[in-house]
């Protein structure tokens, strides 16, 4: 049976929220809090178990639905003071959920086949055990993530693994610096003197300190939306102690 342990990290050691300290048991009740609150995961979120320890949240379990496990992930990421993320959840489908791998990959055709922001022929596919695997290569980072958005919630898929390419093109370093630089500055979300972008040949690196995962993430979003570039190395750090004395 596939399974995989995910973890999504910053390298911040410390769970400092505005000018105090969350405890463990805060920081484990607060992200609880917000499971329970997502409508997708509100009917199992006594089934999520959850773990907190100076930052680092783990959440393990059993849970019937790939799209169910991304959910409770994003759900913790949502939680000011989480600064590590460790997915130790296990799809396991039930009866009414389960598909062979012909159906699923007939049902991946079909949702790509139906995505306007994608062409079908660019993309090929591979289902082993309800696990999707996603090969080619597009134009931009958005039609790459759109594959993956497309197909992670069908009936019968464990989870999916997005081995899509982007097709390299040549692109004025310095040029696509200003521009991912001055991107941050219009942005709502992201703090642009606290970010340090860097951008060597088609590969994009981004630098500093957030208060968020909604903020690290959009900084990320930000930098993939040039064409020409084929990789963001995300080194931000979730610190939310840089904003105490704000």
């Amino acid at each position: 049976m596939r399974y995989e342990k995910k973890i999504t990290e910053s390298t911040s050691d410390k769970n400092l929220i505005g000018n105090f300290m969350k405890t463990n048991e805060e920081l484990q009740k607060d992200v609880m809090e917000e499971i329970k609150s997502d409508p997708l995961l509100s009917n199992i979120a006594s089934e999520i178990g959850v773990t907190a320890k100076e930052g680092v949240v783990t959440l393990s379990g059993l849970i019937d639905t790939y799209n169910k496990k991304l959910a409770a992930e994003r759900a913790a990421q949502r939680v000011m003071g989480v600064k590590v993320v460790a997915v130790d959840l296990e799809v396991r489908l039930k009866g009414a959920g389960s598909r062979s791998d012909i159906e699923i990959s007939e049902a991946v055709k079909n949702a790509l086949k139906w995505h306007t922001a994608l062409n079908e022929d660019l993309v090929e596919i591979k289902v082993d055990d309800g696990w999707i695997y996603l090969d080619g290569v597009v134009e931009w980072d958005y039609q790459k993530k759109a594959a993956e958005l497309a197909v992670q919630d069908l009936v019968g898929v464990r989870g999916v693994t997005n081995r899509i390419t982007i097709r390299s093109t040549t692109v004025d370093a310095k040029e696509i610096k200003n521009k991912v630089a001055a991107a941050f500055h219009r942005s709502a979300t992201i703090d642009s003197s606290n970010v340090k972008v860097d951008v060597s040949g088609n590969k994009v690196t981004i630098r500093g300190k957030v208060r968020s995962w909604a903020e690290k993430r959009e900084a990320e979003n930000v930098a993939w939306g040039f064409p020409g570039i084929v990789s963001v190395d995300n080194q931000i750090e979730v610190d939310t102690e840089v904003f105490s004395t704000f």
